[in-house]
């Protein structure tokens, strides 16, 4: 069988996600329920190894995606262990966005019909996900959000790329600006899914999918899904490694900070404290305000500006210019 020998779904040794292969079918879950199935960086090493060997296993003719649990189907990037790693490591969140961008890139380029099974809610980088797949079956009580605003970030893993493509550009700022939750009837009508179906019946309408395609000649299909890509790479590929350098410098700034010790600490963010924090000739850029003092008691520089002591000495310092 040579280099690309089928392999057993159970010699995988993950530990958030499931697989399984069977009936030319390759199913592969987002098993943190805990957390709303988003994923960390770990995950997305595994949901990588599970695409690229169900891309290259001939047993498998059908990728079904889906999360655990009936509360969700994904909910992007753990913000937990962006507040914990990324904001204080904003350089290796650099790194991260290689590996999610691998991720996204192991859908698209899979060459199999990727399905998505939204169980659940699918947030952020989750409706990233499921955008990337070429079909999508949603419950009927679930529903479809980007969050990116409203926590500090920028969807540019694949919203800002592609929303409009499905949705047009209206509906895609809609989206993007005011992060409103699209119920399933409402994403069927605007083409973010192809079929919404009762949750009883979400395995039966995703098999008629599956089954559909199996039915097909796979090399016209994966070089039609080939074709079909044309418009979400060119996008992808024009915007990805910008927004990669972007969002790891925005990292550095109150932004995120704020909407996600927000998020970690269940209340609301300060969206127009920021704002008037400009207003009124502040930074809303720095916690504490830009790096502008020294201290003459012991000559430590860099000191953010509303301080009134020394981080260094605790001397007193100059007259405070505001933060």
């Amino acid at each position: 069988m040579g280099e690309f020998a089928s392999r057993a779904a159970g010699d995988f040794d993950f530990r958030d996600i499931l697989y399984h292969k069977g009936d030319m079918t390759a199913r592969i879950t987002l098993n943190r329920p805990e957390a709303y199935n988003a994923y960390r960086t770990g995950t997305l090493r595994e949901l990588i190894t599970a695409f690229e060997d169900a891309s290259n296993d001939d047993q498998v003719g059908v990728i079904v995606y889906t999360g655990a649990g009936d509360k969700a189907f994904c909910t992007g990037g753990d913000v937990k262990e962006y507040a914990e790693l990324y904001t204080r490591r904003p350089r290796d969140y650099w790194k991260y966005m290689g590996l999610f961008s691998r991720y996204i890139e192991s859908i698209l380029h899979s060459g199999k019909v990727t399905i998505a099974r939204i169980n659940g809610m699918a947030v952020g980088g989750g409706n990233e996900s499921q955008l990337a797949c070429d079909l999508a079956v949603m419950a009927d009580d679930a529903y479809i959000a980007q969050v990116g605003t409203s926590v500090g970030s920028v969807a540019a893993g694949g919203a800002t790329q592609w929303l409009s493509i499905h949705v047009g550009d209206r509906r895609a700022r809609e989206m993007l600006f005011l992060n409103p939750r699209i119920r399933a009837q409402q994403a069927l009508e605007w083409g973010l899914v192809n079929r919404v179906a009762p949750r009883e019946k979400l395995d039966e309408e995703v098999q008629k999918l599956v089954d559909g395609c199996l039915d097909k000649f796979s090399e016209c299909t994966r070089y039609t899904k080939q074709q079909l890509n044309y418009w979400k790479e060119s996008a992808w590929y024009a915007t990805i490694g910008h927004a990669r350098d972007w969002l790891s410098t925005h990292f550095t700034s109150l932004e995120p900070y704020e909407g996600m010790q927000a998020f970690v600490e269940k209340r609301k963010a300060d969206y127009r404290g920021l704002r008037r924090r400009a207003a009124e000739g502040g930074s809303s850029e720095f916690l504490w305000g830009p790096y502008t003092q020294s201290c003459g008691a012991c000559g430590a520089k860099g000191i953010p500006e509303g301080f009134t002591f020394c981080g260094a000495c605790g001397g007193a310092l100059g007259k405070r210019h505001g933060a």
